[in-house]
């Protein structure tokens, strides 16, 4: 059971939605869609779900062509940020609704119902109607209603987004072990790249209507093929520095240098885009060959154990994590420190040339 996009494309009066899409997902894999808002993920699913037509390219589910095929009669579940339940029905008869208007059984839709309350903890509940249940209990409700039907094709448009903290995490990690009892195809939107760590299996990252790389999500955050890459993955987004390549050194403005060293030494002499995560700066040294940078403070963010920092550097935005809390003082000057081990290097085009060290050993 695969599903695969061959050059799908979304126009829209004249504006380009998705850009010409190849993708191939496999049956029993999780396949997130990494990217901030308008980025194209829901714009993706309803071309994967048949809600909307592709204006160029074709779909194919198992190898047969469905792309004029309407999203009713495919095996197709859709599963919304903002969860709907018919709240004058039971708990019971909200999951059971997708297989009464198919026309099974009582029999088959009892046993249906019940496997999948079990699977989804609402055994006890399903007497109730939605409103007597909790947040999380009502996107469980709706989320069995999905997989009630036994769709080959499960999709989660920020399923999460209007729940609080608590309750998102703890779907965060059933969904992956109910993902894995279904063994359908599951494709996850989500804006937040540690969503994406936590959910595993593959991530396609997004940046207008385009789909920059596809793969094991480890693998993507860790080797990102371009700057674009890198950015989206990356909370808050990764920050860059202009750097030079001359002979065996690589030179970082401030008169930092580096020592050029594996795929670096390789590198023809010339100007190239230094990236690194805000968590990799540091406001005190802790690695022996970390480079020194001084910058202005703009702003902190204090998240209760540590602390974000929005710098300027000579005209350029940063921000660093930082462990702790620490009162600074706003416009002052502050030193930071990286270490080269953290730095990725990519070229005049945007594309990747050296992945950090600390990602090739990871």
């Amino acid at each position: 059971m695969t599903l695969e996009l061959k050059g799908v494309s979304k126009i829209v009066e004249g504006q380009l939605h998705i850009a010409a899409t190849d993708l191939t997902l496999e049956k029993g894999t999780m396949n997130v869609l990494l990217g901030p808002t308008l980025s194209g993920k829901t714009s993706l699913m309803r071309l994967m779900a048949g809600l909307d037509q592709p204006s160029a390219g074709r779909i194919f589910w198992d190898g047969k062509d469905v792309t004029g095929m309407r999203v009713q009669d495919r095996k197709v579940a859709m599963v919304y940020q903002q969860f709907i339940n018919y709240p004058s029905m039971s708990v019971y008869d909200n999951i059971a609704s997708p297989m009464k208007l198919m026309g099974a059984d009582k029999a088959e839709i009892d046993a249906r119902v019940r496997e999948t309350a079990e699977l989804m903890k609402l055994t006890p509940m399903l007497d109730r109607k939605p409103l007597e249940l909790s947040g999380g209990q009502q996107q469980r409700c709706a989320l069995a209603r999905a997989l009630v039907k036994n769709a080959g094709l499960v999709l989660l448009d920020e399923p999460l987004a209007n729940l609080d903290y608590k309750l998102r995490e703890e779907l965060r990690v059933e969904i992956p072990k109910i993902f894995e009892a279904s063994g359908s195809i599951f494709v996850y939107a989500t804006t937040e790249p540690e969503e994406a760590l936590l959910l595993g299996g593959n991530t396609a990252t997004l940046w207008e209507g385009r789909v920059t790389q596809f793969g094991p999500t480890p693998e993507v955050y860790r080797q990102p093929v371009d700057a674009t890459t890198a950015r989206v993955f990356s909370d808050p987004p990764m920050n860059f520095l202009q750097i030079s390549k001359t002979g065996d050194r690589l030179m970082f403005g401030d008169g930092q240098s580096a020592k050029a060293t594996g795929k670096l030494a390789e590198l023809p002499d010339g100007r190239y885009t230094a990236g690194f995560r805000p968590n990799h700066l540091e406001i005190l040294q802790h690695a022996e060959n970390a480079m020194k940078f001084t910058t202005k403070l703009h702003v902190t963010e204090l998240t209760g154990s540590e602390t974000f920092v929005h710098l300027d550097h000579h005209g350029a935005r940063w921000v660093g994590l930082i462990h702790g809390v620490h009162d600074l003082e706003i416009g002052a000057a502050l030193d930071v420190w990286l270490d080269p081990r953290h730095v990725y290097v990519f070229g005049e085009d945007g594309g990747l040339v050296a992945p950090a060290a600390y990602a090739m050993a990871a």
